[in-house]
C-alpha cells in the first residue's frame, strides 16, 4: 500500500489576529520615536550640502577638507595599530609568565643563563656527512667496546675497514662482529661466514624481533593469553642471540673491574640492524629504527644494565670512490638525491641471477631493468590513472626489500681469503684475548639450531664486491670526477661474465636507436627512367579474362 503524502502546515493564519499584529507593530514603533524624541536622537542625518558653486576658491576649500579627512584617517589607523600591539604584547607577556610558574626551578636557572648569552649558536645540520662523521667518532673514541654490525647476507660487503682500523689504532679497544639478519641466509652460508670471520675477530649470531613493541605505551589486553611460544617465533617475534650477547657483555664488565660501566659503541653501515639490536638488548623500544637509510642521526646512549651502557651512533658514510653495488645498498645517495632509484635497481640486477629474481618476484622473463619494474608494477598493482604503471613506486619497493628485512639472498665465502694489511697474528691474538670463545661458540651452535632457515634454492645469489670503503671525516672526500668516467667505470664494474644474453641485445638495439637518431631525417628518391610512349598506353578498355587471371 502506497503511503500518503504528509501535508506540511499551512501558514495562514484568521484576519483577526493578522489585524491584532499589525495593530501592535504600529504601537510598538510609535512608543520608540516618542522616546528617541525626548531624547533628542534623530534617525535621519542630515545630509552635507557640501561648498556652494557660487562660493569663491570652491577648489581650494575641497582640497583642504579631502587633506583633513586623510589626516583624520591617518591618525585613527595608527591609534587602532598601536591598540593591536599593545594587547599583543599583553598576550605575550601573561603567556610568558604563565610558562614560567610551570617551569621547575632548574630549567629557569638554565634558561636565564642561556638568555643572558648575547651570541645563539647555530644549530648543526643533521643531514651533512660532516655532522655524521663527528657523531661517529665520538662514538669510537668514547666506546671501551666497539661492536660492528654485519648483514648476514653481505657480511664482507658490511665491513669498512676504515673503522677498523681506526678502533685498533684507538688504544685499548675490543672489536666485535655481530652478524644480523641471519634469518635470511640458507644455514650453511651462515656457518661458513662464522667460521671465517672468527679467525679475525669474534662473532655473534643474533636475529633480532620484528615485533618489538614499545613499553612506555598502554596496550589493549588480550582476552586470550598464547600460551605455546612455537607460535611467536613462527611469527618473527622471537629474538634469538641477545642472550648470548648480553652474558658476554656483562662478562667482560666484570673483568675490567671498573666502577663506571662498560661502554659499548654499536657501528655499522645503515640499514645493518643496529637499533634494533640496542632495542632487543635493551628488551624495549629505546631507539627509534624505520625501513628508509639513515633514521638515526645523533648518539644515543641506552643503559642495558648497571655495568653496561650501549651507545647507538649514525651510519658509516660511504665513500664515492665503492662500486656502484656497494652504492646502491649502503650509501645514502637516493635518500639526497645523488642517485635515481631506477639506477640503483639496474645495478642490483646486474648483480643477480636473473632466473632467481624471476621465481623470488614471481615475474616472466624480462631484458632490462625498465621491463622488470613494469612487470613488478604490474603484478603488485602500482598501476597510475590510466592503467600507467608506476616504476618509481616498483623501484622503491625493490629496494626496500633488499636493504630491508624481507628478501632473503646470500654471497659466497671467498676461497682464498687473507688477512687485510691492517691485521696481523698479534691483533687477532690480542682482539680475542679476553672474551670467553668457547661460550660464544655454543652460543651460535644453539642458535643456528633453534632457527628457521630459508631453502637454498629459494635465495637468490649474490655477487658482493668486496668491503665497503667508509670516510670517517669529511676532508677524505675524493674529488669528483666528470660524468663520463664514472659511467665508464660503472660499466667496466657492472659487466659480469654471467650477463644474459638478453641484456647485450636490448644494449646493441640502444645504441642502434641512437646511430639512426644520429642520421639526418632527409630521403633523397634516386630517379627511375619511365617510358611514356604511345606503345605502353592501353587505348582499349576491355576486360581480358586471360590476362588478368592467369
Amino acid at each position: 500500500m502506497k503511503r500518503p503524502k504528509l501535508r506540511k502546515a499551512s501558514k495562514r493564519v484568521s484576519c483577526s489576529k493578522r489585524y491584532k499584529i499589525q495593530k501592535k507593530v504600529r504601537e510598538h514603533n510609535r512608543k520608540l520615536k516618542k522616546e528617541a524624541k525626548k531624547k533628542g536622537l534623530k534617525k535621519h542625518v542630515k545630509k552635507d550640502p557640501g561648498v556652494p558653486n557660487s562660493a569663491p576658491f570652491k577648489e581650494e576649500v575641497l582640497r583642504e577638507a579631502e587633506q583633513r579627512r586623510l589626516q583624520i584617517e591617518e591618525e585613527k589607523e595608527r591609534k587602532r595599530q598601536a591598540k593591536k600591539e599593545e594587547r599583543a604584547q599583553k598576550r605575550k607577556k601573561e603567556k610568558e609568565a604563565a610558562v614560567k610558574e610551570a617551569e621547575p626551578s632548574a630549567k629557569k636557572a638554565r634558561t636565564d643563563t642561556t638568555e643572558s648569552n648575547s651570541v645563539k649558536r647555530l644549530a648543526p645540520n643533521k643531514n651533512s656527512k660532516q655532522h655524521l662523521c663527528s657523531e661517529l667518532n665520538k662514538v669510537i673514541d668514547a666506546s671501551d667496546v666497539v661492536i660492528e654490525v654485519l648483514d648476514a647476507r653481505d657480511p664482507l660487503g658490511c665491513r669498512c675497514p676504515q673503522l677498523e682500523e681506526a678502533v685498533l689504532l684507538g688504544g685499548k679497544k675490543k672489536l666485535l662482529f655481530v652478524l644480523t639478519k641471519i634469518d635470511l641466509v640458507p644455514k650453511e652460508n651462515v656457518e661458513k661466514w662464522i667460521e671465517c670471520l672468527q679467525r679475525e675477530f669474534p662473532v655473534v649470531a643474533f636475529k633480532a624481533s620484528t615485533q618489538m613493541r614499545d613499553k612506555t605505551v598502554k596496550t589493549k589486553r588480550k582476552r586470550v593469553v598464547p600460551s605455546n611460544e612455537v607460535l611467536d617465533r613462527s611469527k618473527g617475534a622471537a629474538c634469538f642471540g641477545s642472550e648470548c650477547l648480553a652474558e658476554l657483555l656483562s662478562a667482560y664488565a666484570a673483568k675490567t673491574q671498573s666502577e663506571a660501566a662498560l661502554k659499548v659503541g654499536v657501528v655499522g653501515f645503515p640499514n645493518v640492524g643496529k637499533s634494533s639490536l640496542i632495542n632487543n638488548l635493551k628488551g624495549m623500544m629505546a631507539c627509534h629504527v624505520g625501513i628508509a637509510k639513515g633514521t638515526t642521526k645523533t648518539v644515543q646512549e641506552v643503559h642495558m644494565s648497571k655495568t653496561v651502557k650501549l651507545m647507538d651512533s649514525p651510519g658509516v658514510v660511504a665513500s664515492p670512490s665503492n662500486p656502484a653495488a656497494s652504492m646502491a645498498l649502503r650509501s645514502l645517495q637516493v635518500e639526497e638525491g645523488q642517485q635515481t632509484v631506477l639506477d640503483a635497481v639496474n645495478t642490483l640486477l646486474k648483480q643477480c641471477d636473473k632466473s632467481q629474481v624471476m621465481l623470488q618476484y614471481t615475474v616472466p622473463d624480462f631484458r632490462s631493468s625498465l621491463e622488470f619494474l613494469t612487470l613488478l608494477a604490474k603484478k603488485r598493482g602500482f598501476l597510475q590513472k590510466g592503467g600507467v604503471p608506476n616504476m618509481e613506486q616498483a623501484a622503491n619497493t625493490f629496494l626496500t626489500d633488499w636493504t630491508g628485512a624481507k628478501l632473503s639472498y646470500h654471497c659466497k665465502v671467498p676461497g682464498n681469503y687473507s688477512l687485510p694489511n691492517y691485521m696481523t697474528e698479534e691483533v687477532v691474538a690480542e682482539m680475542q684475548n679476553g672474551w670467553d670463545l668457547a661460550k660464544v661458540k655454543a652460543g651460535n651452535m644453539e642458535i643456528l639450531k633453534g632457527l628457521k632457515f630459508p631453502n637454498l634454492a629459494s635465495s637468490i645469489g649474490f655477487v658482493s664486491r668486496g668491503p665497503t670503503a667508509g670516510l670517517l671525516t669529511v676532508a677524505a672526500v675524493p674529488e669528483e670526477r666528470p660524468p663520463a668516467e664514472r659511467e665508464a667505470q660503472r660499466n667496466s664494474e657492472n659487466d659480469m661474465p654471467g650477463e644474459t644474453e638478453e641484456l647485450h641485445e636490448t644494449e646493441e638495439l640502444e645504441k642502434l636507436q641512437k646511430t639512426v637518431k644520429d642520421k639526418p631525417s632527409k630521403v633523397h628518391f634516386q630517379p627511375v627512367p619511365v617510358d611514356i610512349s604511345l606503345s605502353t598506353v592501353y587505348t582499349d578498355d576491355a576486360y581480358d579474362f586471360n590476362t588478368d587471371f592467369k
